[in-house]
C-alpha cells in the first residue's frame, strides 16, 4: 500500500503599505495593470486567497469620493513564509518602489473563520 503524506499549507496575512513621498500614487497607477494581472495568476494557482487595496478614511465617507489607496493587504496560503515573502518581493509594486519596504510585514495566521 503506498502512502502519501500531503504538505501542510499555511495561511499568512500581509501588510504592504504604499510609500508615502508624493510620486508613490503615479508608481502605483504605473505598475497596477502588471501588478493585477501578476495577483489574478498567484489567485489561479491557489496561493492568493484573498486581496485588495487599503484606502484613506476619506475613500468611504460618500459614494462620490475619490478611492485614495494607501497600501495592500493579502491573505495567502503558502508552504512557507519565505514563499510568501518571495512572492511579495517580486512583485511590481515592491520592485518599483510603491510599497515601503522598510513596512511590509508578513505573518503567518490562524484563521477563527473560514475564508469565504
Amino acid at each position: 500500500m503506498m502512502t502519501t503524506s500531503a504538505t501542510t499549507r499555511h495561511k499568512f496575512i500581509v501588510y504592504a503599505p504604499d510609500m508615502t513621498d508624493s510620486d508613490a500614487f503615479q508608481r502605483r497607477l504605473s505598475v497596477r495593470q502588471a501588478h493585477l494581472n501578476r495577483a489574478r495568476e498567484q489567485v489561479d494557482k491557489g496561493m492568493i486567497k484573498i486581496a485588495g487595496a487599503m484606502l484613506t478614511p476619506e475613500s468611504i465617507e460618500s459614494p462620490n469620493a475619490d478611492k485614495k489607496m494607501i497600501g495592500s493587504v493579502f491573505i495567502c496560503e503558502a508552504d512557507s513564509l519565505a514563499d510568501v515573502r518571495k512572492l511579495m518581493e517580486t512583485d511590481k509594486y515592491y520592485t518599483d518602489g510603491v510599497w515601503d519596504r522598510e513596512k511590509l510585514v508578513i505573518l503567518p495566521l490562524a484563521l477563527a473563520t473560514p475564508l469565504p
